[in-house]
C-alpha cells in the first residue's frame, strides 16, 4: 500500500539520510517526459541522469514533480532528480526538492541542453542568463536568482533556420548517437566532480572538453 501511494502521490518524507546540509546535493536533468522524447536531443538531461543511475546500479522512481533516485558517494548523498512538470515548467520541482531536502542552492546543478554550444561540448558555470532556454527561464524565475549551477551540453546549430524546435525535440543522428556514450561518461565523471572536488575545479577541469 506504501508503494502504491508513493507511486500515485509521492513520499511525504525525506529521501536523504543525512542531515549535515553541506552534505547534501540536488542533480537535475531537464528533459520533457513521455516515450517519444526519450532519444530527442532537447533531453540530454534526463540521458545524463539515466547513464548515472545505470552506473550506480540504482533505480529511479515516481515521485513528487518527478522520478527520484538516491545515492552516496565518499561521505555525501545525492539526489537525482528528473522534473514530472515538462521542461517549461522545471523550476516548481527544483524548488520543491531543495527545499525540502534542505540542499543549500550552491549545491545544485542543472543539467541541460545548448544550441550555441557545438555538439558535446560542455560548458559549467555558476550564474548567467538562461540563453534562451526555456528550462533555465522558469527555474531563474522560480529561484528568483540567476546564480545556481548549470552545465551546458551542446547541441550543435546544424538546422536550418526556423527550424530550431524541430532540431531540439528530433533524435540524434547516426554520428552523434556513435558519440554519446563518451560523452555521457565524461558528464558521470563531471557531476562526481562537482560533488568531491566542488564547481570552480571541475569547470578547470571540464569546461570546452
Amino acid at each position: 500500500m506504501r508503494s502504491l501511494l508513493s507511486f500515485l502521490f509521492g513520499t511525504s518524507s525525506t529521501l536523504l539520510n543525512e542531515e549535515d546540509p553541506m552534505k547534501k546535493y540536488l542533480i537535475t536533468g531537464l528533459g520533457n517526459i513521455g516515450p517519444e522524447y526519450v532519444n530527442t536531443r532537447h533531453n540530454i538531461g534526463f540521458q545524463v541522469l539515466d547513464a548515472l543511475a545505470e552506473k550506480k546500479e540504482i533505480p529511479f522512481a515516481p515521485n513528487r514533480l518527478g522520478d527520484t533516485a538516491t545515492f552516496r558517494i565518499k561521505g555525501r548523498s545525492v539526489l537525482l532528480l528528473k522534473p514530472s512538470t515538462f521542461m517549461n515548467r522545471s523550476g516548481k520541482a527544483v524548488h520543491y526538492w531543495l527545499e525540502k531536502e534542505k540542499i543549500p542552492r550552491e549545491h545544485l546543478l542543472i543539467i541541460t541542453d545548448d544550441i550555441n554550444l557545438p555538439f558535446g561540448t560542455l560548458r559549467l558555470k555558476t550564474k548567467g542568463s538562461d540563453g534562451g532556454h526555456n528550462g533555465l527561464a522558469d527555474v531563474q524565475q522560480t529561484l528568483q536568482t540567476t546564480n545556481y549551477n548549470r552545465l551546458r551540453i551542446g547541441l550543435g546549430s546544424d538546422f536550418p533556420k526556423g527550424r530550431q524546435v524541430e532540431y531540439v525535440l528530433g533524435n540524434w543522428n547516426e554520428e552523434e548517437s556513435k558519440a554519446m556514450p563518451e560523452r555521457l561518461n565524461r558528464c558521470i565523471d563531471l557531476v562526481e566532480s562537482f560533488v568531491l572536488q566542488g564547481v570552480n575545479i571541475t569547470m578547470n577541469t571540464y569546461n570546452n572538453t
